[in-house]
């Protein structure tokens, strides 16, 4: 399980500034290297190049690329509005760490830093004459970079934003969750079934000190602070949970040091808003987003929610998937896992829901269920049964037309 620390480092790599700057920081050193390698250049390779070609072509991309930065910021800003107001602002999140922006960006603002550093120092003479082969040999590189970035900017703006594209970021996020929370339900941990019987009444109440989501839970950080003073911690909040004052996250039992209770709360993450790296419902709830925004009046995209249903089934497929039993990294740790339950809810519910009127969107959700039951049986029959009745009474109830409530009803009865 991924300790606190590096969880953040990897959320601090996906800003657009993290990339941007370390390009940056290449572009200067790049833009130097001239002045270390002049030494080894030929004396009779200088004469070859014109002394104005490297300042023609610094100067091109100088200008070039602080105005193809701009219009890119601009673009990127428009797929994040769009984003916002075709899919669902809970989406924006993945576009915004889209690497292939960033790496654009990154070599846009790098290409243009570079030829600022070339244009000043090459003012004062620094270079010399063999440095400036160097820079010119360099430059040419730059210039290829540029061309090839600009051809992948091209093709990925296509789609940058777009319902499909987003749509698939989504499931990917989901998916990874998913799956990670599948092969370890309980964070490396024991299982934590029903807190009310399973935590002792000697155990501690240890409460958050903000009010927010949990976005993180470091199980290895509570498992050390366990094994150091031969205690246990039961956790009663995990990543997507709400959390406040009013509830405590975890209880602790067995500890001597009184300041037990600061370790455990350093461990969770809470912050405003959920994020997809341990919250498989998370996902889980956007997908739905995306699917009630298409079924929408003003959108009326009944073939957008289709999708997503078929985006859900290959989701909690991953629950079927064979696994190794978790190893228990963390025995002194408990802790509850994720309900299937919950995940049919979050996917379906609202689906079912904002399509009771849309007969094609009961159709797909019939179908659905039925090949979630048939996928396996002990795992998704009781749960699939159970939304097939609760989608086929809210079909029944919006449906204007008897022959489309009897279609459905027939599909129910297969499930």
């Amino acid at each position: 399980m991924t300790s606190r620390w590096l969880w953040l480092l990897s959320r601090i790599t996906r800003r657009i500034w993290f990339r941007a700057s370390l390009f940056s920081v290449l572009a200067v050193a790049t833009a130097l290297v001239g002045i270390v390698a002049s030494p080894y250049i030929p004396s009779d390779m200088p004469t070859k190049i014109g002394s104005d070609a490297v300042d023609n072509i610094l100067g091109i991309i100088a200008a070039s690329m602080l105005t193809v930065t701009t219009f890119s910021l601009s673009t990127m800003v428009s797929a994040y509005s769009a984003a916002t107001t075709n899919v669902t602002p809970r989406a924006t999140q993945l576009v915004m760490e889209d690497r292939t922006t960033h790496n654009v960006l990154s070599t846009f603002v790098g290409s243009f830093l570079y030829s600022l550093v070339g244009i000043i120092v090459l003012s004062t003479g620094a270079y010399g004459e063999r440095g400036r082969v160097v820079l010119f040999v360099v430059t040419i590189g730059v210039v290829i970079v540029i061309v090839a970035t600009l051809m992948r900017w091209m093709g990925h703006l296509s789609g940058l934003g777009r319902v499909v594209q987003t749509t698939e970021r989504v499931e990917a996020a989901a998916t990874r969750a998913m799956r990670e929370r599948h092969r370890r339900p309980y964070l490396g941990g024991r299982p934590l079934r029903d807190s009310a019987s399973e935590v002792p009444r000697s155990a501690r109440a240890v409460f958050p000190e903000r009010i927010g989501y949990v976005q993180h839970v470091d199980a290895g950080a509570l498992s050390d602070v366990a094994r150091d003073d031969g205690g246990r911690v039961f956790l009663n909040a995990i990543p997507g949970d709400f959390v406040g004052p009013d509830e405590p996250i975890a209880w602790v039992e067995g500890f001597g040091s009184d300041d037990v209770g600061s370790q455990v709360r350093d461990a969770f993450a809470i912050g405003d808003t959920r994020s997809f790296d341990q919250d498989p419902r998370f996902g889980a709830i956007v997908l739905s987003e995306i699917a009630s925004r298409a079924l929408s009046p003003g959108i009326n995209d009944p073939g957008t929610a289709i999708d997503v249903i078929g985006r859900a089934v290959r989701l909690l497929a991953i629950w079927r998937e064979p696994h190794e039993e978790e190893e228990v990294e963390h025995p002194n740790v408990f802790v509850p896992t994720v309900e299937l339950g919950d995940l049919f809810d979050d996917l379906f519910t609202p689906i079912a829901r904002d399509g009771a009127a849309t007969v094609e969107v009961g159709v797909r959700l019939q179908k659905a269920f039925r090949s979630l039951a048939r996928l396996s049986p002990e795992r998704f029959s009781s749960h699939a049964r159970r939304h097939s009745g609760q989608a086929l009474e809210r079909a029944e109830a919006a449906l204007a037309v008897e022959a489309d409530r009897l279609r459905l009803q027939r599909l129910a009865a297969d499930v």
